[in-house]
This record gives structure tokens, C-alpha cells and sequence, in this order.
């Protein structure tokens, strides 16, 4: 109002922020949407990298069952495992990523970001273990010491955290295995166990077998190919500069990109690395990069500058930086895997960095449904009660209070279900987030769930991170704003202590 009343505005600031709404907004999350972890205009980024598989390359689930059924008759034929494995098939949706692996103790399970085990994700071969078990495993607690714990790559003396998307064959592998031996009451050496698995996995990839698949058949394993050309083209279009690292060889490559952007697909880039071996290629030296002619021969001419349209093998970033001059914020690299594509980038380098989470996509459809947003409403509804009404203590309020703990127990176990029926959400805990949300959330700026999701946003856009709120700045329950509104039970034990 005004020194004679009169109010400034004819519309309230609610009716005016109505306004400026697009028509059709709901309040229903966007899978295809990029999300902040921290602030970034993309009008300051100059150059922006890529990795390969998973990243560029997105491919179908079929995949994994590929995996899985090599590398079980590889674990038969040559490292002479019972025959009776053969009968195991994969299992789509029995793991999920970023789950930890117990090698003494032969326990796959989701650990939070605080490094407490989620009771009921567990499992000890394709049977969870139940929650006493786990409790008396470690000690009397669900915790997990820091010692323990994956290092900074994922690798603790014995805890192993499983972490890209290839992984999820391997741990359903693993898990298929320890039940064969276990049914059978057959004894096995867990660390021999582990090992045997990890090496016939790696072979699938290392021996080239995967890669035949994929280059037979890419209609069927390659997605989002057309989508793919669009980001890059656009990209090129509006000055960017562009470059590709990536573990995977040139050939597999090269046949990969000219199904999704055609034959000239080098043109776009004005690096392309090949068999990079990250994360060493972010943090050893020693490795020069070699040059490859179009067919994919070594050269053995010493490089001194790196050059538009040619191709290179191994080699490290810190020959990169100092041949490129490419450093800090202007450059944003992608890729799938937060500790060998991002965490080096980010905090050794001060590069940008996108994560791509495929699994996102899925996630948020099932947030989006009625059943998940009704679950988690009255679970906070149920917690909340709980958390005002514990004090009464008489016989009849603890009845009414363990009837609550039931069935706010009953529908976070629910809610789990509909992500995974065995491990839940990727990135929550029943409330926590997960050891991998901790990790996203350190070592990526942005995350999405396909590169394509660039296409939805100006290429000078600006993200910005929601400031969700601590827990000390935006109480869920009324009875926090002002202990001198409520009657406080324990005063007068306060005022002695006082």
C-alpha cells in the first residue's frame, strides 16, 4: 500500500506468479528434465566432452542377459565351475547399481549415505538374509566403519561397490552362484569366488565378445541414435568445441557413432581418444598418446599437438591440458560411471561434469504415480504423528503408537517394492539417500537420464539447484516452530538443570 492506502498492485503476487505458468504446468516430475546439483550456465561452457558406452551410447537390457550367459558358461568351460549353473538364467530387475558387495561375509546390500546397511536389502546368493543376521554380522550394528568402506574408485579391502551399469550382470551372477553352492551345501573360498566371477566378466568385455554383439545387431542394442546426432549437431552449430574419451576401442567406436550419426561423424569432434584407460587416464602421467591412421593402425610418430580429425590411444589428461589448453569451467564432461568418468574431473580438475542416469527415467515415472505419492504422503503423515505423540507413555498410547510403527513399517516397505522388490530406489534408503545419491550429488554438476535430455534446453540455459531446505529451516510439523507454543513435558527438569 501506499501513504493513502491504495494498494500498488491490482493482483496479488500469487495471481501474478499464475501468470507468468505456462499453460499445462502440473505438478508431475519431467523424466526427460536435467537436474542441478549445483549452479551452471551452460553459456560459459566452450567445450564439452563425452564418454562412449552408456553416455553417447545408450543400449538395451537385452545386453545383460548376453553378459550373463557368457560369462556363467566361461566360469563352466574354463574355470571348471559345477555344470548345474547353466540352469541359471538372468534375472532383469534382480539388482540395481551402486550396491555394495561384502566379499568375507558373501553379502550384496544397499548402504546409505551415512554408511548404515538398509535392513531387508541384504542378500546372501538370491535369498535376503534376515535383519538379526545382518545386525550380529557387523557387530552388533547395521554400520559400517570407514575403513571398511569403498575407497574413493569403489574398491574397500573388502567391501567392492558396484557402480556402472554393466555391473548389474555381474552381481546377479554372483548372487546365482552363491545360491548354486549353498543349495548343493557345496563350501567355497568367498575371495576366489568373487575374483573368478570379476575376470570371466571382464573377459566378455576385454575379449572383444561384447562388442560383436552390439556391432551385429545395432538396431537392437543401440537407443536414442537420432537424438544423439541432434546434441552433437546442435552443439557444433551454436561454436562448441567437441571431444570423446573413452575406454572402448576405435572400431567399436567408429562403427557405433556411424549408425547413430552417420559416416562423417568425426567431423563433429575435434578430439577422439580411444582406450583411454580411465580413471588412470585422469591421474598417471606415464602413458603418451599414440596415433591411429583411419584404420585403426598405431603410428609410432611422437605427438606434439593433437589434431582435429585424428584419432588417439592411452595418453593422460595432463598431456591433454597442456596440448589443448582446455581447463576449468568452460569444459563439461558426460559420462555414466561417477568415479572413473567424473570424480577426478571435478575435484582434482575444476571441470564441469554431467552424469547420465538411465534409471532416472524410471524412477521418476513411478514418483509420478498416485500409489507412491499417496505411500509417502501418509508415511509422513504416520512419522510425524510419532514423532509429537511419543512422550505418552500410558498403556493404551503405546498400543496406538506401535500399531503406528507397524504400518509406517508396512508402507516404507511398500514404497521400497515398487522401485525393486529386493533393493529399492537407487538413489533412497527408506528416508536416507543412498551411498550412490551421496556420490552424485559430490561429483556431478548436472544429471539426466539420456544426453538427449540436452535438446530440451537453450544452449546459454542456466541451472539452478533447488535449495531444498535443512532440517533446521523448514519444519514439516507445526509443533517445532515454537517450543513456547506447546506444552513442554520435560520443563521442569529443565529448570533444575538449569
Amino acid at each position: 500500500f501506499n501513504r493513502r492506502g491504495k494498494p500498488f498492485f491490482l493482483t496479488s503476487p500469487l495471481s501474478l506468479l499464475l501468470d507468468l505458468l505456462p499453460p499445462g504446468v502440473c505438478n508431475l516430475l519431467n523424466p526427460a528434465a536435467i537436474y542441478a546439483n549445483n549452479e551452471i550456465s551452460l553459456a560459459d561452457v566452450e567445450i564439452y566432452g563425452f564418454d562412449y558406452d552408456y553416455t553417447l551410447a545408450q543400449y538395451s537390457n537385452l545386453l545383460h542377459s548376453m553378459i550373463f550367459n557368457t560369462a556363467r558358461d566361461i566360469l563352466i568351460e574354463q574355470f571348471k565351475y559345477p555344470e548345474g549353473l547353466g540352469k541359471y538364467d538372468y534375472i532383469p530387475g534382480f539388482a540395481i547399481r551402486g550396491l555394495h558387495y561384502d566379499v568375507q561375509k558373501s553379502l550384496l546390500m544397499k548402504i546409505d549415505a551415512f554408511h548404515y546397511v538398509q535392513l531387508g536389502t541384504a542378500y546372501r546368493g538370491l535369498k535376503p538374509v534376515p535383519d538379526e543376521e545382518v545386525i550380529e554380522l557387523y557387530g552388533g550394528t547395521q554400520h559400517i566403519p570407514l575403513y571398511q568402506m569403498s575407497d574413493f574408485y569403489g574398491k574397500g579391502p573388502s567391501l567392492k561397490q558396484f557402480m556402472d551399469i554393466f555391473s548389474l550382470p555381474e552381481m546377479t551372477l554372483l548372487s546365482s552362484v552363491i545360491d548354486y553352492f549353498i543349495t548343493h551345501g557345496i563350501e567355497f573360498d568367498q575371495v576366489h569366488l568373487y575374483k573368478d566371477i570379476s575376470d570371466a566378466i571382464r573377459d566378455v568385455h576385454v575379449k572383444g565378445v561384447m562388442y560383436k554383439w552390439i556391432e551385429k545387431d545395432m538396431e537392437q542394442y543401440i537407443l536414442h541414435g537420432d537424438e544423439i546426432y541432434a546434441v552433437l549437431n546442435r552443439l557444433v552449430n551454436h561454436k562448441k568445441k567437441l571431444f570423446l574419451i573413452t575406454n572402448s576401442p576405435f572400431s567399436f567406436v567408429d562403427k557405433g557413432m556411424k549408425h547413430m550419426v552417420g559416416k562423417n561423424w568425426r567431423d563433429l569432434f575435434d578430439m577422439v581418444i580411444v582406450q583411454a584407460d580411465k580413471p588412470n587416464f585422469f591421474t598417471d602421467r606415464r602413458k603418451p598418446f599414440r596415433k591411429l591412421d583411419d584404420k585403426g593402425s598405431l603410428q609410432w610418430d611422437k605427438i606434439n599437438q593433437l589434431e582435429k580429425g585424428k584419432i588417439y590411444k592411452e595418453g593422460n589428461l595432463f598431456d591433454f591440458l597442456r596440448l589443448t589448453g582446455w581447463r576449468g569451467s568452460k569444459v563439461l564432461y558426460f559420462g555414466d560411471h561417477l568415479y572413473s568418468d567424473l570424480a577426478d574431473l571435478m575435484l582434482r580438475h575444476g571441470w564441469r561434469t554431467g552424469a547420465i542416469v538411465p534409471e532416472l527415467e524410471t524412477e521418476i515415472r513411478i514418483i509420478n504415480t498416485e500409489q507412491y505419492m499417496h505411500s509417502l504422503t501418509w508415511q509422513q503423515a504416520l512419522t510425524g504423528l510419532l514423532e509429537r505423540m511419543q512422550m505418552y507413555q500410558d498403556a493404551e498410547s503405546k498400543q496406538v503408537l506401535l500399531e503406528w510403527m507397524k504400518e509406517r513399517q508396512e508402507i516404507r516397505s511398500l514404497t521400497k517394492n515398487l522401485f525393486n522388490p529386493q533393493f529399492g530406489s537407487i538413489f533412497r534408503t527408506f528416508h536416507n539417500p543412498t551411498y550412490f545419491s551421496r556420490r552424485l550429488v559430490r561429483f556431478s554438476d548436472i544429471y539426466m537420464a539420456s544426453i538427449s535430455c540436452l535438446l530440451n534446453y537453450d544452449v546459454n540455459f542456466t541451472f539452478y539447484p533447488r535449495r531444498t531446505p535443512l532440517q533446521h529451516e523448514a519444519p514439516l510439523w507445526m509443533d517445532q516452530l515454537c517450543t513456547g507454543c506447546m506444552k513442554t513435558p520435560f520443563l521442569e527438569e529443565m529448570v533444575h538443570i538449569r
